[in-house]
């Protein structure tokens, strides 16, 4: 691991200005989880560490008004975890996050470091993606948000310019009465990558046609996506054991999945149509 200069500011404002004079030579430091490891295998060699754990302001999970949730960058997974389980609405993010890893990096970790990492594999993004989340974006020129779909622009590249920091998530209410889930393949529970990932949302009307449907895939394709022929396919359509199982092989088509040490694209593709058409399924139930 190379040397590196560290800071520990105590604002956004401080922190922006030193990333912005560093440029791509200053990295910003959450939980770590991810940073630290790519730093001793060389991967990550940053100059100059901007560690944001100082800054108040920017941990907090809030309702607001009962239309949307505000969660702020620098949450913790396990914080998530706990005060996201029995939200009828907001589950599927708890149930991504209990998925990560292990207590101690559920501890570290955090919400804004694991969408900011950019892997495709992030357990965090198909439940954001399919819960219409946005972000909120601070740099020294004022603030922006965007859709999480514009955030994520390739494997390990985001949206944020430099100088800019993720400040916060805002994820609205779902429809009233929609299911929503995600689920996880890796070849051990939880220590592990996603080999795939899926989410889905789902709203019903009451002769059980698709009112609202979002199906989101990690670990298949550059960034987290949303398949959205599936969904159109689904879309207004009365829900049928049949109907999952063909919408799910239209997810498989639009997803690009790889080879690689975890898994082969073939092997991806077909737990794309079983991980799609399980998460329809429990969806339904939720409903």
């Amino acid at each position: 691991m190379k040397d590196f200069r560290y800071s520990t500011p105590a604002t956004l404002s401080e922190a922006m200005a030193l990333l912005e004079e560093k440029g791509g030579k200053a990295f910003p430091l959450a939980g770590g989880t991810d940073l630290l490891v790519q730093m001793r295998r060389g991967r990550a060699q940053p100059e100059h560490l901007v560690d944001l754990k100082a800054i108040p302001g920017i941990r907090y999970v809030v309702e607001e008004n009962a239309s949307r949730v505000k969660i702020g960058a620098l949450s913790s997974l396990s914080s998530l975890e706990k005060s996201l389980y029995k939200s009828p609405t907001h589950r599927l993010l708890a149930e991504a996050a209990a998925s990560i890893g292990s207590v101690q990096v559920r501890n570290k970790g955090t919400l804004g470091g694991n969408l900011c990492n950019a892997s495709p594999s992030a357990d965090m993004a198909p439940p954001l993606l399919v819960l219409d989340a946005r972000v909120v974006i601070d740099s020294p020129r004022g603030q922006r948000a965007l859709p999480l779909q514009d955030f994520f622009q390739g494997p390990g590249k985001t949206a944020l310019a430099r100088g800019e920091i993720l400040r916060e998530i805002q994820i609205p209410f779902p429809p009233a009465g929609a299911g929503a889930v995600y689920l996880k393949l890796s070849r051990r529970r939880g220590m592990d990558l996603a080999i795939v990932g899926v989410a889905c949302l789902l709203s019903l009307d009451s002769e059980s046609c698709c009112q609202q449907v979002r199906i989101a895939l990690g670990a298949v394709a550059p960034t987290p996506i949303r398949a959205t022929r599936a969904e159109n396919a689904l879309l207004g359509e009365k829900v049928s054991d049949r109907l999952i199982e063909q919408v799910s092989r239209i997810a498989v088509e639009e997803s690009r999945p790889i080879s690689d040490l975890r898994a082969s694209a073939e092997y991806r593709r077909e737990m794309i149509r079983v991980l799609v058409q399980r998460s329809l399924a429990l969806s339904r139930k939720r409903v």
